[in-house]
């Protein structure tokens, strides 16, 4: 399916970009915002993570729980993380998720590139922020 990626566990998380249509399939159960603005309502379970556009999460440890309890979920839900465009902030936290599932820092943006989006993860201090993510 278009937008979904699967990490080395098996786990799979759709990324997209909000100003897009929701793609076919099923619907997520949980989804993770990240905008600098609040997102509209959705019809499922969403948290809100403050990031503006091209910047990092204004509360890095929020960003670290709910990057945390993504991961957990796609354990076993249909799990969406989103910002507007679907590459820059979406693709941090996929490569996030991604040092949460077993690859190293230094190669999760390689990795989310190869498999997600290859203009994901857009700026210097994005790709810095996941060499550093726990």
């Amino acid at each position: 399916m278009a937008g979904v990626l699967r990490l080395p566990s098996g786990r799979l998380v759709r990324g997209r970009g909000l100003r897009r249509p929701l793609p076919e399939g099923p619907a997520p159960t949980f989804a993770l915002h990240l905008l600098g603005h609040e997102p509209p309502l959705v019809a499922w379970e969403a948290r809100w993570l403050r990031w503006p556009d091209f910047w990092l999460p204004s509360d890095r440890a929020a960003a670290g729980e709910a990057l945390h309890e993504a991961w957990a979920r796609a354990e076993t839900e249909r799990v969406e993380i989103a910002c507007a465009g679907g590459r820059g902030r979406t693709g941090t936290a996929l490569a996030c998720l991604a040092v949460l599932d077993g690859v190293p820092g230094h190669e999760a943006v390689a990795y989310v590139r190869k498999h997600y989006a290859s203009r994901a993860v857009e700026t210097p201090w994005q790709r810095r922020f996941v060499t550093r993510f726990q």
